[in-house]
């Protein structure tokens, strides 16, 4: 919404109190916010339950393997030359030379040094055939049909969900995308439905092998970072021409973008909620918890000054390790210009959440459940916006604003702040709302922010916040 918008309705807020008469109208207006908010969270958890269904079909069927997509008249050409779809989409999944065959090759890097390596440390054995790794190495399937193998890796059905009950109809003549998803077929057209399937692994879940704690990574594995619409881009394997269009509607990154956020913190505070993941022993869970805020130089000089950075965002005591935020500061972005009438809620729990985590654990969950409600508000209304060029445009600016920008003080945040800004310029291009020339003619200073945070061990705030906010007054110009 554009800014002029949002003081029209202020100020036309603000004279009909006035008119109406003093306090009664007040308590009816916040009625009627209430109202308002209470239609959000109820749209939203029967979203939640459809997709729940959903997620329910694809996970109960039998997993058919690869091998049964792959016939030449099926997805296993060698050349894109298929009437409907490309028909070389296995392909483009086994491809070892790009981003999008890292599903295919998620089983075979069990077997390299590294993950050898971390196995030996935590005590698993081989990777290779440990459960604690098989859960986003592999596929997981209940039920296996004949052509399944776990060296497969993250397979088409890891994905697309069980295929027994829709592989035979997704191809028969005169069938429908929505008969597909009844019979247990994956919307991943949709965005709650794909960042649901996505976070499993990218960021976690409760499901066995599918939560990277703190421990295994410090055996050696990557820290987790994740994009929604940046992530499916470059795994891509189809095209979105007439056809898909007609059959599942075009992708809007902008809005893949802003629910995948939301998702995130919602799965992020769901799985810091549980028991048996919020804390191990005496101690939290430290996935949660904001790295760099923890693993930095010591120093023992006298004349030492402390590494860390005021962020306005944590009203936290100097020296407790913060919760990773970048999600929230991603939405803090998107909620000001998307959905204003939630912003003030919003803001509010985030640093309530923040303070209740100095509190005591039980406080820090309720907290928790709170915020959580609202990001999955926020995915809901996400989910039906357009977001339009000039809101797009303008939550660019709000991620570089005085507004957020001093919260970027930790890599974590700082690298979904430029993923954000590349992901949304993308999306305007993609949408035909900028020419990719104007676009291309920018990468450089989009490099420079991505350059700023190339190295986590070098990362610098007070440098980035400058290289990102130098990105985004030269997209300025293309408005």
């Amino acid at each position: 919404m554009e800014p002029g918008v949002k003081a029209t309705m202020h100020n036309s807020g603000l004279s009909a109190v006035s008119r109406v008469g003093g306090v009664r109208a007040v308590f009816a207006a916040l009625g009627c916010l209430a109202l308002a908010i209470g239609a959000f969270f109820i749209a939203n958890f029967a979203g939640a339950e459809r997709l729940e269904a959903q997620a329910s079909r694809a996970a109960s069927g039998t997993h058919m393997g690869v091998g049964s997509c792959a016939g030449s008249t099926c997805h296993g050409r060698n050349e894109a030359d298929g009437e409907v779809v490309r028909q070389d989409e296995l392909w483009r999944w086994q491809e070892e030379s790009t981003p999008g065959g890292a599903h295919a090759r998620a089983f075979r890097v069990l077997g390299e040094q590294r993950s050898l390596a971390i196995g030996k440390k935590l005590g698993i054995g081989d990777p290779r055939s440990a459960a604690m790794c098989l859960g986003c190495h592999s596929t997981p399937a209940a039920a296996k049909g004949p052509r399944y193998q776990a060296s497969d890796g993250v397979s088409c059905e890891a994905c697309h969900g069980a295929a027994s009950g829709w592989l035979a109809s997704h191809y028969a003549t005169g069938t429908s995308h929505a008969r597909n998803v009844s019979q247990g077929l994956v919307p991943l057209e949709n965005a709650q439905a794909r960042a649901g399937v996505c976070l499993d692994c990218h960021l976690g879940n409760d499901a066995p092998g599918q939560f990277v704690n703190h421990r295994i990574m410090a055996a050696g594995h990557p820290r987790i970072a994740f994009e929604l619409d940046l992530f499916s881009t470059l795994t891509q394997h189809h095209d979105e021409d007439a056809d898909y269009r007609q059959r599942k509607g075009k992708t809007n990154s902008m809005r893949m973008w802003a629910v995948g956020q939301a998702i995130a913190l919602e799965r992020s505070l769901s799985l810091f909620g549980k028991p048996g993941l919020g804390t191990e022993g005496v101690f939290p869970e430290f996935y949660f918890f904001d790295c760099h805020s923890c693993h930095r130089r010591i120093y023992d000089e006298e004349d030492a000054r402390p590494a860390k950075i005021s962020n306005p965002g944590r009203p936290i005591p100097t020296g407790m390790p913060p919760y990773n935020d970048e999600n929230m500061i991603m939405l803090s972005a998107a909620v000001r210009i998307a959905a204003p009438e939630l912003a003030q809620q919003y803001e509010g729990q985030t640093r309530a959440f923040h303070a209740a985590m100095a509190q005591g654990r039980g406080p820090a969950v309720e907290a928790a459940n709170r915020l959580r409600q609202t990001a999955m508000a926020l995915a809901d209304r996400f989910s039906r916006s357009d977001f339009t060029r000039a809101q797009t445009f303008s939550i660019m600016e709000s991620i570089a604003s005085e507004a957020i920008s001093p919260r970027f003080t930790d890599y974590e945040g700082s690298v979904q702040a430029v993923m954000a800004v590349d992901t949304l310029l993308s999306g305007l291009v993609t949408q035909g709302q900028v020419s990719g020339g104007a676009a291309t003619s920018l990468r450089a200073q989009i490099n420079q922010a991505y350059a700023a945070v190339a190295e986590p061990n070098s990362y610098k705030p007070l440098e980035f916040r400058r290289a990102l906010g130098g990105a985004v007054r030269t997209i300025r110009a293309l408005q």
